[in-house]
């Protein structure tokens, strides 16, 4: 019988499970769909149930399409910033999933700048108010919950621990932890002032442990026996560049989704000045490692929109079509949701600018593809401003780092060499090495660096990029301008 470690990716639109062997190998793997609802314009949320259930799908698919495996332990990696609520006596949820991509906290987190807390809560917590982290968005589900009720409020990591230990643990990780804005950096802790100022009762929040720890075992989990120890646990983006074993400072990684995770490694915490935020990365044997952050809310999610709306069948004869476009065109901002690093500003619009008779329909599906590269490009020379070391090897994960030509557009526009890697399950298998090391499987981060792993570096191409690079800061002022203009501001 095969021993294999069960993974769990839980992300925005699919849950996914990956049975990875311990020498590192994907054995088998397992999908199910995840729905999001709109209820109001600007609001996004999901059914914590579905999630749940998705998961178990993911789980069975993945396990009947494996060999039969002793599973030695469990990993969970998960979409961030998105929370919940539930009964802490029944287990049942008291109110949806408030998704990442939400809005609706926008009025809280504007008064709480107009009130002077911007640089407090950045310094705590290396996160800038926004209506993307939970904090506010945690209020609100509160706010919800009838009288007589006791709350329990997670991140989807505490929530899928709940689910799959019977309710008998309540806790996250490190790494989720300090995506909340309600956990304190420096100390490691849940912030009294923090908690006071978002008015969240801390006795609602879960144990904070280490990404790489006990979780408690299976309970009552439909194709798994009980007892499983669940060993790790970590946020996506974070999984991703422990899979990729960027543990040197200045080492990186870019995850490409419905929007996009920049991570470069840090050598210790560093406050960030602006434009992009401090996260903990992980956190092994009590100790935690930093990283730099710029979360951009629309990436390749802009890449279906526009094959859509230019009657093109899929998202392949978008970038076919783009491929073919003349140098020049107009600029396109992807800013359905606001703008996310290293601009944070929430009321910025999508919108083309540029066109004129002359514009081909090549140049605006181009005008698409290359708004995913600038807006990398924005937020590491945000991170090359402020960190202390230089950018080092650069990782490319997610769905779109297949295209070559996008990761071709993204190393030209960086200047950097970029290693397009041949690994769709990045999260899965980060959160896979993390529980094996917890398990002693892999004794120690060098043992994970050298597991093989395949990529293709992509150089930059030379050409004139600064063109396109006033296209696009015009096209961004243009974006964020727009919102004020309609106020007649």
């Amino acid at each position: 019988m095969t021993t294999a470690i069960l993974a769990i990716d839980q992300g925005t639109t699919n849950s996914k499970a990956v049975l990875v062997s311990t020498t590192g190998d994907i054995l088998s793997r397992g999908s199910a769909s995840v729905g999001i609802e709109h209820p109001q314009p600007g609001w996004v949320e999901q059914d914590p149930m579905r999630i749940w259930a998705s998961v178990q799908e993911a789980i069975a698919i993945c396990l009947q399409a494996g060999p039969n495996s002793d599973i030695l332990g469990i990993a969970v990696s998960n979409q961030r910033e998105s929370v919940t609520v539930w009964d802490a006596a029944t287990g049942e949820p008291l109110g949806p999933v408030v998704s990442w991509q939400c809005r609706r906290s926008a009025p809280a987190c504007a008064a709480l700048i107009a009130a002077g807390h911007a640089s407090r809560v950045q310094e705590l917590t290396g996160l800038p108010i926004d209506p993307m982290f939970p904090g506010p968005k945690m209020k609100l589900l509160l706010d919800r919950v009838p009288p007589g009720f006791e709350a329990r409020l997670g991140t989807i990591d505490a929530w899928l621990i709940h689910c799959l230990t019977g309710g008998a643990v309540h806790a996250c990780d490190a790494s989720n932890a300090a995506r909340s804005q309600l956990y304190d950096l420096n100390s490691r802790t849940w912030s009294d002032e923090l908690c006071t100022l978002f008015g969240v009762p801390k006795s609602c929040l879960p144990q904070v442990r280490d990404s790489a720890s006990s979780f408690g075992v299976t309970k009552n989990v439909a194709g798994l026996r009980d007892g499983i120890p669940i060993c790790a646990a970590i946020g996506d983006s974070h999984a991703a560049l422990f899979g990729h074993g960027a543990f040197n400072p200045g080492d990186g990684k870019v995850t490409f989704g419905t929007g996009s995770s920049i991570m470069t490694t840090l050598p210790r915490f560093i406050a960030p000045r602006h434009g992009i935020t401090t996260t903990i990365a992980w956190s092994i044997a009590g100790k935690p490692t930093f990283a730099f952050e710029g979360n951009i809310l629309v990436s390749a999610a802009a890449l279906p929109w526009m094959a859509e709306m230019l009657a093109l069948p899929d998202v392949q004869a978008l970038t076919d079509l783009a491929a073919t476009a003349e140098p020049m065109g107009p600029g396109f901002v992807p800013a359905f949701v606001g703008l996310g690093a290293p601009y944070w500003h929430a009321d910025a619009r999508a919108l083309f600018s540029g066109i004129t008779f002359n514009t081909t329909r090549a140049q605006m599906a181009r005008a698409v593809t290359d708004s995913m590269a600038f807006q990398v490009r924005d937020v590491f020379e945000a991170m090359s401003a402020q960190s202390p070391t230089p950018l080092g090897r650069l990782f490319a994960d997610g769905g779109p780092s297949k295209n070559t030509f996008l990761m071709q557009c993204v190393a030209d526009m960086l200047e950097h060499p970029i290693i397009q890697c041949d690994a769709p399950e990045a999260s899965a298998l980060g959160a896979a090495y993390l529980a094996g090391l917890s398990l002693g499987v892999w004794p120690d981060l060098a043992a994970i660096a050298a597991l093989p792993r395949a990529g293709n570096i992509l150089q930059p191409r030379a050409f004139d990029l600064q063109g396109k690079r006033n296209t696009w800061k015009d096209a961004v002022n243009r974006s964020t301008m727009s919102f004020a203009s309609t106020k007649g501001e």
